[in-house]
């Protein structure tokens, strides 16, 4: 990793283990990526893979097998594949495709099944399995989930001396009965250990920083709790509306979406106390204690919006989109309020905020301190820890200083760690990369437990069904606005105060 210069002379620390970084698997390992005919195959899965491969992490002996319904060529799918990869290293593109193989074959069907394992023996060169390692990543519609998954166990499964892992994308369930169903079913097959469920949230850089910023600097661990800490927010915002897409998203809504899984997650980090050690079972153990102090959602504690056009009527509404249900009440804005009922965090609001078609896009965690005790100046405002996930990924802290000069004015600014200005040399890698490497190395500590995930679907199933039963009508706002009007005077109403005339502006590298 590069440094800037004015940091040439800081102490680097070693790391205390080295085999987190590139791989040293001895045996055949092989990553099997179902449904790559997919869209989330071709954008997501097959890039992170040639990242890792193109920096060195994927193990030498890796093999990387598609698999789905679609007859495809072999040059036609490494095609395919080139197509939605960037890069300007044509040599490493060549080289990663040629580990590339495809196959087609049934979700639900026994022959496709064995055939697939015998194209697998033949790519690992042996049937024996000792030493074999078999990655199978699920990047399915939740449909095809069960029948997948115990097709692999049945007929693709690895015996006595391999090791099997398989990775399953979101949506984990509608609500907390279709959750435990696919829970059950996988649980019937595969070992816990051995699923991976991947929400990519918590393979960004930014996320994965939390517990670094939190437990190791004295400072946050000593404010870090409700005697020091008024409100917490996560946001979550696009500028862009369903594209098009409007049939799928309307299934689900941003509640599912976003809030359940991506911003509910980097709450539990936010909020956890400290582990016993950085082990996943440790980790992933606090998460849960936050998950458990948290009653579930009320319609009164949350927020609904869903756009319509924009003003000067170029972007169309959510009801505009000819795939979206007529008439539907599925909310594209979402604002909830979460309570922790626990010694740190008893009185502190967690306000989670996500929505689509909004005036800018952006993620951040925005941590507003308590008012100054006996303040001797009033026009102060709050101090504010802002940690900016994306994009221009950066950590800031709003406090008050005098005007320079003569003049005794104060005036809000800003301790600044923009990653482009302090990190400019560096590679933050696609959230992908770092969970399929986590997936390789088999650490789970960014991957979602089952008893997390039941609690998840706990506090957020009784609101969903509420909403959806009652066609609970969401509050209008038009395409490119802030959100519904009622957001802003929620976020207040639960303590939140706006400085109106501070905007933090991301810095931009000198050429």
């Amino acid at each position: 990793m590069g440094c800037s210069p004015s940091s040439r002379f800081e102490q680097v620390l070693p790391t205390t283990v080295p085999e987190t970084t590139r791989m040293s698997e001895s045996g055949p390992t092989t990553i099997v990526v179902l449904g790559a005919s997919g869209d989330l195959a071709f954008k997501k899965t097959y890039p992170a893979l040639f990242g890792l491969f193109a920096n060195s992490f994927l193990p030498q002996t890796v093999k990387i097998v598609g698999y789905a319904r679609s007859a495809i060529a072999l040059p036609d799918f490494r095609a395919r594949v080139s197509s939605k990869i960037k890069t300007t290293d044509q040599a490493a593109l060549d080289k990663f495709l040629q580990l590339c193989t495809y196959v087609s074959g049934k979700y639900d069907d026994a022959p496709s099944f064995q055939n697939l394992n015998a194209f697998l023996e033949d790519v690992e060169g042996t049937k024996d399995p000792k030493g074999k390692t078999r990655v199978f990543y699920m990047a399915l519609p939740p449909s095809v989930f069960i029948p997948a998954s115990t097709g692999l166990k049945h007929w693709c499964y690895l015996g006595e001396g391999g090791k099997n892992r398989l990775v399953v994308e979101k949506p984990f369930g509608k609500d907390l009965a279709s959750s435990q169903e696919l829970g059950t079913a996988l649980a019937a097959n595969w070992k816990e250990e051995e699923i991976y469920r991947i929400d990519h949230y918590l393979g960004k850089e930014m996320v994965k920083s939390l517990m670094v910023l939190r437990f190791a600097n004295v400072l946050f661990g000593a404010i870090w709790n409700r005697n020091h800490i008024n409100n917490v927010q996560i946001t979550f915002k696009e500028k862009f509306g369903t594209d098009g897409r409007g049939g799928y998203f309307d299934e689900f809504g941003i509640i599912r979406d976003i809030m359940q899984n991506h911003l509910l997650q980097v709450l539990t980090i936010l909020a956890m106390d400290r582990p016993v050690t950085l082990s996943a079972e440790d980790v992933r153990n606090e998460k849960v204690k936050v998950l458990r102090a948290i009653k579930p959602l009320t319609l009164d504690e949350t927020i609904l919006g869903q756009y319509t056009a924009s003003a000067d009527k170029k972007e169309p509404g959510y009801l505009d989109d000819p795939t979206v249900p007529h008439g539907s009440t599925t909310p594209t804005y979402a604002a909830a309020v979460f309570k922790i009922h626990n010694e740190r965090w008893e009185g502190v609001p967690f306000i989670l905020k996500c929505g689509k078609a909004l005036e800018e896009s952006k993620v951040e965690i925005r941590v507003q301190f308590n008012d100054v005790a006996g303040n001797l100046y009033p026009s102060t405002v709050r101090n504010e820890l802002v940690i900016r996930l994306q994009p221009k990924e950066a950590v800031y802290m709003k406090l008050m200083n005098k005007e320079p000069g003569l003049s005794t004015d104060l005036h809000v600014t800003e301790l600044d760690l923009s990653y482009e200005k302090r990190y400019k040399d560096a590679k933050i890698p696609d959230a992908y990369e770092s969970l399929i490497l986590d997936c390789l190395k088999g650490d789970h500590s960014n991957f979602v437990r089952d008893d997390e995930l039941e609690l998840a679907w706990k506090i957020f199933t009784p609101l969903l069904h509420k909403i959806e039963g009652e066609k609970i009508q969401p509050e209008l706002y038009q395409y490119g606005s802030r959100g519904p009007a009622a957001a802003q005077e929620f976020i207040e109403r639960h303590g939140f105060q706006r400085d109106s005339s501070y905007k933090w502006v991301p810095h931009t590298p000198r050429l």
